[in-house]
């Protein structure tokens, strides 16, 4: 049996998927008042960028994988108009059923989806625009979930993958003890859960660092990627271009 991590420990790679869902079942009903917390509020101007970035336009058609609680989706569907579309998807049920039931409480009905990203359950060629924020890093084949993202992109469509990276040096000390003291202390008191945020710090550690994922997207069969780091390499934004 193949093994890979979960966090720092060492798994059987059938065991992931469910340790995952896990962590986010116990974690959703808290989840945005937590992003909130533990990023001091930035996770909302990263998401910002990458929707600018993104260049969505009306009548695109957008694919929002480990779409979560709708942050991502909720403002490509602005951007998308009447005549687009925008799929919100997460492998995780209890995530996506909050996110829904935000988006339906602002007015957005969107098509909604739990599927693993490393099986998509869509046609070749039928995105112009793939995005996935904060899941990246969860998923057990990091390699076939970006082959299935450019899979389903059309020629000339763009990924864009926002997650956690490596922060630059002169804070790693300050990020560490933040990281691994703070944030876990900040999960029990507010989520009742300091063990799923031990694992989200633990799940950035073993994430690949920019250059290796960018190295991993052009495998995947995207020509141009280019690499956004943000806030001194707390999180990036990869943007692929699909050959």
């Amino acid at each position: 049996m193949s093994r890979t991590h979960f966090g720092f420990e060492s798994v059987d790679e059938s065991e992931k998927q469910a340790r995952v869902r896990g962590v986010f079942d116990a974690v959703a009903s808290k989840y945005d008042v937590m992003n909130d917390l533990m990023s001091l509020g930035l996770h909302r101007a990263w998401k910002a960028y990458t929707v600018a970035v993104a260049g969505v336009r009306p009548g695109h058609r957008v694919l929002d994988i480990a779409g979560g609680t709708g942050d991502l989706a909720r403002a490509f569907a602005r951007q998308v108009g009447e005549q687009g579309v925008v799929v919100h998807t997460d492998i995780n049920e209890a995530m996506l059923r909050t996110g829904r039931d935000r988006l339906t409480d602002e007015g957005l009905v969107l098509p909604t989806t739990v599927c693993d990203a490393e099986h998509l359950p869509f046609a070749d060629a039928s995105f112009d625009v793939v995005t996935v924020a904060f899941g990246l890093r969860n998923m057990t084949h990091k390699d076939g979930a970006l082959a299935e993202m450019g899979r389903v992109l059309k020629p000339g469509g763009r990924l864009l993958v926002l997650e956690f990276s490596k922060v630059a040096a002169p804070l790693e000390k300050v990020y560490d003890w933040y990281s691994f003291s703070v944030l876990p202390r900040l999960g029990q008191w507010v989520a009742g859960d300091a063990q799923s945020y031990r694992y989200l710090a633990e799940s950035i550690r073993m994430h690949p660092g920019p250059q290796e994922l960018k190295a991993m997207m052009k495998a995947a069969g995207f020509g141009h990627v280019d690499v956004h780091s943000l806030s001194a390499g707390v999180v990036a934004l990869h943007v692929g271009i699909r050959c």
